[in-house]
């Protein structure tokens, strides 16, 4: 792990990329469905799908099938549950400040508390695509684009 990360970052961003991408909690296809997409990030070959079911304008559920790095597989794992609840433009929003966290290390707010594991993705640069990756293709499915590239 980088010498950048504090001890305790390093400890919560390796645990919960492991655990999350051995055993993502929201990983699968959703049997209903009212947005979809497809994200790519050819310079590794990830690549993830992620379906969203909506109701009353909000995300009610979202699931997802990825292949990839440990990175990419818990980031979208990690997205899919702090997305729901959230309308398009503030899971949009969210999008973005996920990815100011991810290209930092840095980012306030409560909502992004659970995903404050991704922070430990800044000492790595070349995998900030993986870390965004599927928070793109949600943004793709809710902005009703089928596909996207982390290009």
């Amino acid at each position: 792990m980088n010498e950048t990360l504090s001890d305790d970052l390093a400890d919560l961003y390796e645990r919960t990329i492991l655990e999350r991408s051995r055993r993502p909690r929201h990983a699968s296809r959703l049997a209903c469905f009212d947005a979809h997409a497809r994200g790519d990030n050819p310079m590794c070959g990830d690549r993830v799908d992620v379906w969203v079911r909506r109701e009353a304008g909000r995300i009610a559920e979202i699931g997802f099938e990825a292949r990839g790095c440990a990175i990419s597989i818990a980031a979208a794992d990690l997205m899919a549950e702090a997305a729901i609840d959230l309308d398009a433009e503030a899971a949009g929003a969210l999008a973005e400040r996920v990815a100011a966290l991810v290209r930092t290390g840095a980012g306030q707010g409560a909502d992004l508390d659970r995903l404050r594991p991704l922070a430990g993705v800044h000492a790595f640069p070349s995998r900030v695509r993986c870390a965004t990756l599927a928070w793109r293709a949600l943004t793709a499915a809710l902005d009703g684009r089928v596909e996207t590239s982390s290009e």
